[in-house]
C-alpha cells in the first residue's frame, strides 16, 4: 500500500519543536533513525527516514504561533482537502488551519474533532 495515495491511511507524522537539531539528534540516537536536514532553503526541515522510506519530520515551532509545548502531529491522506473539512463540520468538528498548498507536496489543513484532538490531512500531489 502507497500511504501517499491511499485515502484514509495515515501517512506521515511530525514534530513541532523549539530546537529541531537536539531533537533529530535524540530521536535518530534513540529509534536509528536517519534524519536530513533539507537546509536553509526548506526553513531547516528535517526529513526522518528508516531505510528508504520517509516517514516523517522535525522542524521548528510555527513563526508566530502561540506558546505551546513540543507535539507530535500526524497527517491523513484524503482525496480532496476542502471536502473532509465540509464532511468535519457536518460532523461537529472544525477547521483551525485552513487549506493551504505546500509546493511540492500537496494540499493540506488542520482540523479539530468534536473532542479537541487535532490532526492534519493532506491530499498529495509529490513529483515522481
Amino acid at each position: 500500500m502507497d500511504v501517499f495515495k491511499t485515502p484514509g491511511a495515515v501517512s506521515w507524522t511530525e514534530l513541532h519543536t523549539s530546537d529541531p537539531a537536539a531533537a533529530a539528534s535524540f530521536y535518530g540516537q534513540l529509534f536509528g533513525w536517519t534524519i536530513k536536514d533539507m537546509g536553509a532553503e526548506m526553513g531547516g526541515y528535517r526529513v526522518v527516514t528508516v531505510g528508504e522510506a520517509a516517514i516523517g519530520g522535525i522542524t521548528a515551532m510555527p513563526p508566530g504561533a502561540p506558546p505551546m509545548p513540543p507535539h507530535w502531529g500526524s497527517y491523513v491522506t484524503v482525496a480532496n482537502v476542502e471536502q473532509v473539512l465540509s464532511r468535519c463540520a457536518e460532523l461537529g468538528g472544525k477547521t483551525l488551519v485552513p487549506p493551504m498548498d505546500i509546493p511540492n507536496v500537496g494540499r493540506m489543513a488542520v482540523l479539530q474533532d468534536p473532542q479537541g484532538a487535532v490532526i492534519s490531512v493532506m491530499a498529495y500531489n509529490m513529483p515522481g
